[in-house]
Parts: C-alpha cells; sequence; structure tokens
C-alpha cells in the first residue's frame, strides 16, 4: 500500500477522499460548516484535477434531485450538506433510498433551528435516523476519509444499493486540520470497484424507478426497504475488514476504548469520544472502573454487537448531541430498546449536552459521569439529564 501522511483540514481530506474515489457527479449547494468540502471540490473540478461533473444549484432540495437522476444514470455521486441544508433535502432524501440509489453524502453536523445556530451538535443526523439511508459516524479527520472511501464501497455495493451518510462533527470535526495518511489511487482503486448499478436507467433497456404504490404495494415495498438497510450490515462488516486489511486501520459498528473491565461505561458518537478518552485514561489511572463505548455505525443499527459492549457493566451513560424534544434523547431511547430484553442489563441515565456547538471538554466528561452515577443511584435514570443547562 502507498500513502502519504500529511496536515490537511477535515473537509478537505473528504474531498481527496472523494477525488481518490473517481467520482462521476458531485451536486451540492454551500451551507456552513460543510462549505469547504464541496469549494474544494469545485477546485479540483476547475483546475482538471477531478474529472466529473460539478453541478452548482440554488438550494439542497435541487443538490440531492441532481444526485437521484445522476445516481440512476449510472454515475458515481457525491454530495454534503449540514443542519438546515439537510432539512431542506428531506423530501428527497426519503426518496433516494427507496430508490435504492447509492449516493454518498459527507453531513457536517450542525444544530438545527430555532434559533438559528450554525455550530455543531447531532441534531440533523437524528431527525434523519428513519430515512433509509445508512449512517455511519467519524471521530476525526482520518476516519472521514476512511469512511467516504468505504461509504463507496457499502453504497454500490450490489447487494447493498442504498445511499451513505458519513456524519463528521461541524467545526469541531470538520474544520480541524489533523495528521491525515492519504493512500493513492493505485489502492483505492484496488478497493473500490467500479460502479454499476444493476437496474441503470438507459433509453436502449428503458426500466421504471420511483414509481406510484397504492395501499396493495406500499407496506410491502416499505418491508423490502427495512430488509435491505437491516442486511447491508454484512457488506459494510466486510468492506471494513477489506479496509483494514489494506490500510491497517480496522472500523466496527460499536468500538470500545479501554471498556474491558469496567464497572461503569460512557456512550457517545461522533467527535467528542476522543475528549471522553481523556477522561477514561484519568479516572482509570485514579483506580476508578469507567470505560467508553463509541456508536460507529448508527444506520442499520448494530444490536448484537451493542448488547455484547454493554451487558457486562453496572452502569451505563449515554451522552447525546441532540435532544428529542418531549421525548427520550435519540442514542439513548435505541440503546434502552436494545437492552430490554437482556435478563441483567445495565442501569442507563440519559444525558444529553454539547448543543449547539457547545464545548464538552474532558473535565466536562468527569462531571457527566459524576451526574450520570448519582442520577442511578437516586433513581432518577429515567429522566434525560440536560447538562450545563443555565438555570
Amino acid at each position: 500500500m502507498a500513502s502519504k501522511r500529511i496536515g490537511i483540514e477535515a473537509s478537505l481530506a473528504i474531498a481527496e477522499a472523494v477525488k481518490l474515489a473517481n467520482t462521476d457527479v458531485i451536486a451540492a449547494y454551500p451551507i456552513t460548516p460543510q462549505t469547504h468540502i464541496v469549494e474544494g471540490l469545485a477546485e479540483m473540478v476547475a483546475n482538471g484535477d477531478l474529472d466529473a461533473e460539478y453541478i452548482p444549484v440554488e438550494s439542497e432540495h435541487s443538490a440531492m434531485s441532481a444526485c437521484l437522476g445522476s445516481s440512476a444514470v449510472g454515475a458515481r455521486t457525491f454530495t454534503a450538506t449540514a443542519g438546515q441544508g439537510l432539512i431542506l433535502m428531506h423530501e428527497v432524501l426519503l426518496v433516494a433510498a427507496s430508490m435504492r440509489l447509492p449516493i454518498v453524502m459527507a453531513v457536517a453536523n450542525r444544530a438545527l433551528s430555532g434559533p438559528l445556530n450554525v455550530w455543531g451538535d447531532q441534531s440533523d443526523a437524528m431527525v434523519t435516523r428513519d430515512g433509509g439511508w445508512i449512517q455511519i459516524f467519524v471521530e476525526n479527520g482520518q476516519q472521514a476519509f476512511d469512511q467516504v472511501i468505504c461509504g463507496f464501497y457499502i453504497a454500490e455495493h450490489p447487494d447493498v444499493l442504498l445511499p451513505t451518510m458519513i456524519n463528521v462533527d461541524g467545526f469541531h470535526v470538520s474544520h480541524v486540520i489533523e495528521s491525515v495518511e492519504m493512500l493513492d489511487r493505485k489502492t483505492v482503486d484496488e478497493f473500490l470497484p467500479p460502479y454499476k448499478h444493476k437496474y441503470v436507467l438507459d433509453p436502449d433497456n428503458p426500466v421504471t424507478l420511483g414509481c406510484f404504490a397504492a395501499p396493495n404495494m406500499y407496506t410491502e415495498t416499505r418491508k423490502a426497504l427495512d430488509t435491505a438497510v437491516r442486511e447491508s450490515k454484512k457488506v459494510i462488516l466486510e468492506a471494513w475488514k477489506k479496509y483494514g486489511d489494506l490500510t491497517g486501520r480496522y472500523y466496527k459498528p460499536i468500538e470500545q476504548y479501554k471498556a474491558d473491565k469496567a464497572d461503569t461505561l460512557l456512550v457517545l458518537a461522533g467527535g467528542y469520544s476522543e475528549n471522553a478518552m481523556d477522561t477514561i485514561d484519568k479516572m482509570q489511572s485514579e483506580g476508578k472502573k469507567v470505560g467508553l463505548v463509541r456508536v460507529r455505525l448508527w444506520r442499520p443499527f448494530p444490536h448484537d454487537e451493542m448488547v455484547e459492549a454493554l451487558s457486562g457493566a453496572s452502569n451505563v451513560i449515554v451522552f447525546d448531541r441532540a435532544i428529542s424534544l418531549g421525548g427520550p434523547a435519540p442514542i439513548c431511547s435505541e440503546i434502552r430498546d436494545t437492552l430490554y430484553s437482556v435478563e441483567k442489563r445495565p442501569r442507563i441515565a440519559s444525558i444529553v449536552g454539547g448543543l449547539g456547538g457547545r464545548d464538552v471538554s474532558p473535565a466536562d466528561f468527569e462531571k457527566i459521569f459524576e451526574i450520570g452515577l448519582e442520577r442511578i443511584k437516586s433513581r432518577r435514570a429515567d429522566e434525560t439529564y440536560m447538562y450545563g443547562v443555565r438555570e
């Protein structure tokens, strides 16, 4: 494997991955904090470094609509967005999944209005949770680069054919310059086969995509899509194994950090995991039995892997960077549901924080451990606690 390690902003590392994947079409509308990704790609196309069609559109709704058309005719297709942009493309987002179009999209995760806020949290990813897209969270620039390449492999695999979303924390990851090991074109070509859709739109061999479904057909189509999303995990695991064998970087649906002998586990997704790792190091050096569980694969939800990761602990503290207004926090509700049928299950505390770009430092995570354990002990764990609220 040939590679070169460079310092690069995570957004530009994503653009480099899109270029190395020989992407045919990019359709996008700029929105903070995603803009650097598509600016980088626009520059590559303009300079002749990437032989692709770059479609500047008037909105995110149009961006996803253009992606539908390009993917349906057999073009490898990429877009990127964030926050309100993801919400604006929501109508077409669901059509991409139901038409089984393997578009890859990077989402620089951002808070949702209102009030207007351009900084990061994971509200946008959670709102689109049920749209039929494969969703993967990353924690740094290297993972973002890797998962965009893996994303094309997964999405375009003939046993999957589903759009895939790579979730990157807005600003806290997307705008950070890091050391990233870049692969060369030959290595990426070895990993990623050319895209060939089985049912491509072709005037010489006409097919119908995305047609109307009456009540006698709709339930069956939704069942088929749900089955496809669930069964995509086999290919996701295959892709991550193959990529790991090639690069030495292996990924898993649920990843652990110093969790083997932990009595209390913290669970979260995304870039703040790296702050939490510092907290785990400090608390373990003080003799505390704590560990970290990170959610890599969000959809399809890795039920078995989550049970295996958590069932040996006494206490689980779930930290969500999104709030479900009037209901349980998104990741915590999934985990409660996952563990409900486990005979000996841990006690769970739900904490929401880091909304709208608010920092959560290693010292904050130490407090979050204290608060979570106190709420479990005082039997208030069923209520979601919002960390850092000024009242």
